[in-house]
């Protein structure tokens, strides 16, 4: 046991919490709690776990962190601050990414713009050398022309005119509900509150709670899943691209563990859930949805 790890558990044990205590308080599986406490590193998800486990076990029996990792540096996984570079790598290259694709996007509706009216003025000339073609005729054919103009100009009779204008009437009105019709309520997923690492969402106006989990690619991620009654879907690593989907329909709501937040998506009916907390900055993600089926 290192000294490390004899403190923390002797800061339990003054605060008379079981390890299957201190596992519901901090949601830390009860082999990595001993692995701490032995010091045995080596048993973590991945060793970038270690900092963030350790800063939870120490602020549920009430010890500062800051200072146990400046008094006992030398004990804890420097792989753990070596990787910190490479996520942050990551994040920024993505990033980048996306704002070449913005710029993009903000010129395409300009060259939509720019070709409707380009079309638009060849249509207009179109129709005016056409129109002009037509009126020109030998002068001889003056009276003929009159005629014309005048049997095409004849006033339609008043009753065609209402049976018109009712049409016109009726095909709105069934426009209109038409589009009514085509109306469909989109669901809501909303940020209820925030406590520590923990973010709590509200899902209503949907009648299907449909939940996928994702892996960036490359990438890789630790994720827990549970459903409303507490019982486990899921738990362990998702990597490269893999996902995981769940339906929980008839739950009354999901709480998920997302280690390594920056490389792993949820979607919740094929919504991209916006993590509230940064995932750059907070490791871990505790996500709770809570299900108003409609």
């Amino acid at each position: 046991m290192t000294e490390l790890g004899s403190r923390l558990r002797n800061a339990r044990e003054e605060k008379g919490l079981s390890l299957d205590e201190l596992q519901n308080m901090t949601r830390i599986q009860k082999k990595y709690l001993i692995g701490i406490e032995e010091g045995n590193y080596d048993i973590m998800p991945g060793k970038f776990y270690a900092r963030a486990f350790i800063k939870q076990y120490a602020e549920a029996v009430g010890l500062e962190p800051e200072e146990l990792f400046e008094e006992h540096k030398n004990e804890i996984p420097l792989a753990y601050e070596d990787d910190l570079p490479e996520q942050l790598s990551r994040t920024q290259s993505r990033k980048t990414v996306s704002a070449g694709g913005s710029k993009i996007m903000e010129m395409f509706p300009k060259i939509l713009v720019a070709i409707f009216v380009l079309a638009f003025l060849i249509l207009i000339w179109y129709l005016v050398t056409n129109y002009m073609g037509t009126r020109e005729k030998p002068s001889g054919n003056i009276n003929n022309d009159t005629v014309d103009i005048q049997e095409s100009d004849e006033i339609a009779p008043p009753e065609d005119k209402e049976k018109k204008s009712s049409d016109n009437s009726n095909k709105q009105a069934d426009d209109k509900d038409k589009e009514q019709q085509k109306e469909v309520v989109q669901q809501e997923l909303a940020v209820e509150n925030v406590s520590g690492y923990v973010t709590t969402y509200t899902l209503s106006k949907t009648d299907t709670f449909e939940l996928k989990v994702t892996a960036s690619n490359p990438g890789r991620s630790w994720v827990e899943i549970r459903n409303g009654t507490n019982t486990t879907l899921f738990s362990g690593e998702i990597s490269n691209g893999d996902s995981k989907s769940f339906d929980l329909t008839d739950e009354t709501g999901a709480y998920i563990v997302v280690g390594r937040a920056t490389e792993a998506d949820l979607f919740v009916n094929d919504e991209k859930l916006e993590y509230e907390l940064p995932p750059g900055n907070t490791v871990r993600q505790d996500i709770k949805i809570q299900f108003e089926k409609k």
